[in-house]
């Protein structure tokens, strides 16, 4: 500081007097005797405060630097502060310079009742039933290939309709979701008559559909199905050109991004018997099931489907409303319950053969 009050004397001492009353103050000033000052040169403290006062680091005004961009987000939090050690706390996923808030969470979440899915569905209506043991066991032989083929991709179509296509898959997916360390997603690329949803019993209008049509995103899609954690894309609006939907780049740009984000990805396609939608969805995939049902599908009718299907692709079949009644002679598989009194009451049928899914894989 000593060499900048120099240079500040030496420019006083410099300037030349503007006229005589200004010398005429001066030394009327001088003369008054102030004790502070010399030669009619500032002070070290007027000095001082000239300088301060014009320092651009003191002269920013505080509403400028509220108003900084970088710091708009905190812009409703007393102090305005987003450092450490300020009373500004930022959210998770928020960074300085952000346009807009981060999407946190997952996705939309819906509680499955069993009460309100369509009673087939028995990884949810009847998960301790010989019947859904069944179904463990196709599981099972899935997550072996998945390990051993790396088959994560799995298109699950039928000969005709009402077969038990959707409800193999949702089966399926159900207990895929309950693996520890799995995550599961099942597509509805049923586009012509959509119905995942109404087996499950929930309202969700929107999905596959609108994705392929570029009115959602595939984050919003998606939706979580408590308690099994399965999730699921809807099938959405029904539309007719669901050939030409499935085979373009924005279905294998979606196919693309959901491998990245789940283990096993179940596909629930339209007949394979009908539409050539299924061809299509399986070229993507990598494995099909083949789904009939016992008594109604024709062995010519499979013969020719089976010809269809790559032989590298094909993974099994599944025979749907079988006559052969599943081994339920262990007590783990007897429907007993205790009443309020604790007295241990008889089994109780819920469904007979006939009316009862049943998946063989072979």
């Amino acid at each position: 500081m000593g060499r900048v009050f120099d240079a500040l004397r030496r420019q006083q001492v410099a300037t030349p007097e503007k006229s005589g009353d200004s010398r005429q103050s001066t030394s009327s000033k001088h003369r008054g005797g102030s004790p502070s000052s010399s030669a009619g040169l500032p002070s070290s403290r007027e000095i001082e405060e000239q300088l301060l006062s014009g320092s651009s680091i003191m002269s920013v005004a505080q509403a400028t630097v509220r108003s900084s961009a970088s710091t708009a987000h905190t812009a409703d939090v007393p102090g305005g502060s987003a450092l450490p050690g300020g009373l500004a706390s930022r959210d998770a996923g928020a960074t300085l310079d952000a346009a807009g808030s981060a999407r946190v969470g997952g996705f939309v979440s819906y509680d499955i009742s069993p009460a309100r899915v369509e009673p087939h569905l028995i990884a949810v209506s009847q998960p301790r039933s010989a019947y859904c043991e069944q179904f463990r066991s196709l599981r099972t032989r899935i997550l072996q290939s998945g390990e051993r083929l790396q088959t994560r991709a799995i298109v699950v179509t039928s000969a005709g309709i009402a077969e038990g296509k959707t409800l193999t898959a949702l089966n399926l997916a159900w207990l895929l979701a309950q693996t520890e360390g799995v995550r599961a997603l099942v597509i509805d690329s049923d586009l012509r008559q959509p119905c995942a949803t109404d087996y499950l019993g929930i309202d969700a209008p929107v999905g596959l559909s609108e994705v392929l049509g570029g009115q959602l995103s595939l984050e919003d899609a998606i939706v979580r199905l408590d308690p099994a954690g399965l999730h699921l894309m809807p099938g959405g609006k029904p539309r007719d050109d669901v050939a030409e939907l499935l085979s373009g780049p924005s279905y294998a740009r979606l196919l693309h991004d959901v491998r990245r984000m789940f283990d096993y990805i179940i596909i629930d396609a339209p007949p394979l018997g009908i539409f050539t939608d299924a061809n299509v969805l399986m070229s993507r995939a990598d494995g099909a099931l083949l789904v009939v049902r016992a008594g109604k599908t024709k062995y010519g009718v499979l013969d020719k489907l089976l010809e269809q299907i790559p032989k590298d692709r094909l993974m099994g079949v599944v025979l749907n409303r079988s006559d052969d009644q599943p081994e339920a002679s262990s007590y783990y598989y007897q429907h007993r319950y205790y009443s309020k009194d604790r007295r241990l009451s008889e089994p109780k049928t819920v469904m007979t053969e006939k009316e009862e899914e049943v998946a063989v894989i072979s």
